[in-house]
């Protein structure tokens, strides 16, 4: 499967989108919000913090993609603990919660059509992965960070910020309106535009400040890339993936796909890595398609250049906090027996399902 300008440019739009729409929901204080109610609900335990930190940068992901979390969700995190523990938790799941929605990842975009399931059945598919993933994560950055988490966490005194409403109802909106079927670009550009449109009206966001969370330089860059790349993967060169690419849907051969999908991606990036090894998955089949998506997604917490958010998670916060040693480290540590973890889940539960 290759996609032509027109698919690739609606993915790319879709990220525009989303991520306006994102910067809008920071500017009305939705992100803060939620921020404030995760600090007090921890009620003085930093265990309890990091779990609610893990849980919400999970739900950042899902909704909004990786680029928010690492952009957006990292700075309020860093700014409201401090600690090594979550800052490393809105990056590694920034790119592991990311499996759960079709519309969570431009990865998962660039494979949803091939996968011909609906929104709901994908993400009924990817629902225990993701959980799994999840809970893997947090038990990775216990385990790593334990040492940081003996101290006790000292609450906020200030007093709990109020969840604007608007802001939380007109994304419910665009999710039910992704799950009814509509190209996602629709309504996600619909609420971008209300919702800025309402901040811009209300003085909470600038004209500026929405078209910097555009990225429109970004956005042409991923384009081009995504253009070039699907073009090689027509040539002699995707030959080779589709040679190279395990075959089958048994355990081993899915545990081989994540693995080398996985390889892939730390190697030439998540994004091409998708693009070069979707037309040998789309021959197997969707399993297989999904178990790529655990490769790529999951696995890009292998290395920094795993995938765009990690680069834009190096840039978002304090560059001694954000360290490479360290995220390498805990990367080789715990990303493949993770993402072999997910593969699992994936092979058992399609199993039943399908």
């Amino acid at each position: 499967m290759v996609h032509d300008a027109g698919s690739l440019a609606q993915i790319v739009a879709f990220l525009i989108a989303i991520m306006v729409l994102a910067r809008a929901c920071a500017d009305e204080g939705l992100f803060e919000a939620l921020g404030t109610k995760v600090e007090f609900l921890a009620r003085g335990s930093s265990t309890r913090l990091l779990a609610l930190t893990v849980a919400f940068a999970a739900l950042v992901t899902a909704v909004f993609s990786p680029h928010a979390t690492v952009v957006l969700l990292t700075p309020v995190l860093v700014a409201a603990s401090f600690t090594r523990s979550h800052a490393f938790a809105s990056v590694r799941l920034s790119n592991s919660a990311s499996t759960l929605l079709p519309v969570s990842n431009l990865t998962n975009l660039l494979v949803f059509g091939a996968t011909e399931l609906s929104f709901v059945e994908f993400t009924w598919a990817m629902l225990p992965v993701s959980v799994v993933a999840i809970v893997a994560e947090f038990a990775a950055l216990r385990w790593w960070f334990r040492d940081d988490l003996r101290e006790p966490y000292e609450p906020p005194v200030a007093l709990e910020t109020a969840i604007p409403l608007f802001p939380l109802a007109v994304v419910i909106v665009v999710l039910l309106g992704m799950a009814s079927g509509t190209t996602p670009f629709i309504p996600t550009a619909a609420g971008a535009i209300l919702l800025g449109a309402y901040a811009l009206i209300r003085r909470n966001t600038t004209w500026r400040d929405l078209l910097d969370a555009a990225n429109l330089p970004l956005a042409a860059f991923v384009f081009v890339w995504a253009l070039v790349v699907s073009a090689l993967g027509s040539t002699f060169v995707g030959e080779w993936f589709d040679d190279a690419m395990p075959s089958g849907t048994s355990l081993g051969s899915l545990l081989l796909i994540a693995l080398f999908a996985m390889i892939a991606a730390n190697l030439v990036n998540n994004l091409p890595a998708t693009l070069l090894l979707l037309p040998a998955a789309a021959a197997i089949g969707p399993v297989a398609i999904l178990a790529l998506l655990v490769g790529v997604n999951v696995g890009a917490n292998l290395t920094i250049i795993g995938s765009l958010a990690n680069l834009l998670w190096r840039q978002s916060g304090d560059r001694e906090l954000l360290s490479l040693r360290e995220f390498h480290a805990l990367g080789f540590a715990t990303t493949p027996f993770i993402v072999g973890l997910c593969t699992v889940v994936l092979w058992a539960w399609t199993s039943l399902i399908w």
